[in-house]
């Protein structure tokens, strides 16, 4: 068993504003929502890795970032969606209203980097987001959906300077997320 890593992009600083955000859904059945202080967009999620080969995927990820061209830029969060459909909810997520570009291109790199490696390829398309809750059942559905349809809050901009590889490691509380290394545009 190796450690559950993923690469992301951190809402450093912004974590009242998706607190205020994930305040809309209260008292929505069958609703969780995620820790606001570890709010991201995952770039890639990477699973179980051997400890050992975090180096040589810290090389790839620098790679992957020379690839990309993305020099730091300012990302735009905001806006309400769902996965994978507002009738089957399963993921309630913030948007980017603008930055996706560079994110996508850097999720782009990344994909192309670790699945040389032999990491699983993403299965569907890559869609700029940060999750906010999880619906464990669909006690609270109608009252997501409107919220979701009515919504158009603003979380707040951020300036992306770096990528990081992050462990997720599974508590009582759910995941706690510990940065393994960054990397900088």
């Amino acid at each position: 068993m190796g450690n559950r890593l993923f690469v992301s992009v951190d809402l450093d600083g912004l974590a009242d504003e998706v607190a205020t955000v994930q305040e809309r859904f209260e008292g929505a059945s069958g609703l969780s929502v995620t820790d606001p202080e570890g709010a991201h967009v995952t770039l890639k999620f990477l699973g179980d890795t051997d400890p050992d080969r975090i180096d040589a995927l810290v090389d790839e990820l620098a790679a992957a970032v020379d690839d990309a061209g993305v020099d730091p830029f300012e990302c735009e969060f905001g806006g309400l969606g769902v996965f994978p459909s507002l009738d089957y909810i399963t993921v309630v997520w913030v948007g980017t209203r603008s930055g996706g570009e560079e994110l996508t291109r850097l999720h782009e790199a990344v994909e192309e980097r670790t699945t040389a490696m032999g990491f699983d390829a993403e299965d569907h398309e890559f869609t700029p987001h940060v999750t906010i809750a999880r619906m464990d059942h669909a006690g609270g559905k109608e009252r997501v959906q409107e919220t979701v349809r009515e919504g158009d809050p603003n979380v707040g901009r951020l300036a992306v300077e770096e990528i990081r590889l992050k462990e997720s490691v599974l508590g009582p509380d759910g995941p706690a997320y510990d940065t393994v290394e960054r990397v900088r545009l």
